[in-house]
């Protein structure tokens, strides 16, 4: 074991720096942009940090929100919600839609960005991501800690049920992930990397 210097911390009392470091270590992470529509039909498209891929069969997505915010509102009330592909040419349009509007408030219009109206879920995904993935709800779930106490935080699962890629992305029948440059979040408040394909390399693994 090599001797290092570790800076320790319980999270419970505080991290003592500049800024928390539990989300800049836990990075790159995929930005879970996400387009939802609620009942009365406004339409909300909006990036969360905390997103990922959780299984193959069924294929589930899920953003974890902390607060209820509109996203999962809307998600609630129709089970339906949209996940659109961030890349370095969407950069700008992607951080436009994090700004705090009214619920009435379409921010396709803030961004410049254009719905397109999904084939089996009734919300439009962003037709200028090379990739969205249309999805049914399978579960909300409130997040709580170790002690049980629920926090102010949400899990939203959803079973992909539609893929749309630009074929421009697929090269001999394999999706290129660094074709598209997704960006990815980092820390801070507003850090990001790009992912380059000269920045790709392979490790097969060993069984």
């Amino acid at each position: 074991m090599t001797d290092k210097d570790l800076y320790f911390y319980e999270p419970s009392k505080g991290h003592g720096l500049k800024h928390d470091p539990f989300n800049a270590i836990i990075a790159p992470r995929p930005i879970g942009w996400i387009s939802s529509r609620d009942t009365k039909g406004h339409v909300n498209l909006a990036p969360y940090s905390f997103f990922n891929a959780f299984c193959y069969v069924p294929p589930i997505i899920g953003f974890s929100s902390t607060n209820w915010k509109d996203s999962v509102e809307n998600i609630q009330q129709t089970d339906e919600f949209v996940w659109n592909l961030a890349t370095m040419d969407l950069a700008k349009h992607m951080n436009a839609t994090a700004a705090h509007v009214a619920p009435e408030v379409d921010e396709f219009e803030i961004a410049g960005l254009t719905a397109v109206p999904g084939k089996l879920v009734n919300v439009p995904r962003v037709g200028e991501s090379p990739v969205a993935f249309e999805c049914k709800v399978s579960d909300i779930v409130r997040l709580k800690g170790a002690d049980g106490k629920e926090a102010d935080a949400w899990l939203t699962l959803g079973e992909v049920v539609a893929v749309h890629i630009d074929k421009a992305m697929i090269k001999d029948g394999v999706y290129q992930t660094a074709a598209a440059r997704p960006i990815v979040r980092a820390g801070r408040r507003g850090d990001y990397f790009e992912i380059k394909p000269e920045n790709m390399f392979e490790m097969v693994r060993p069984d």
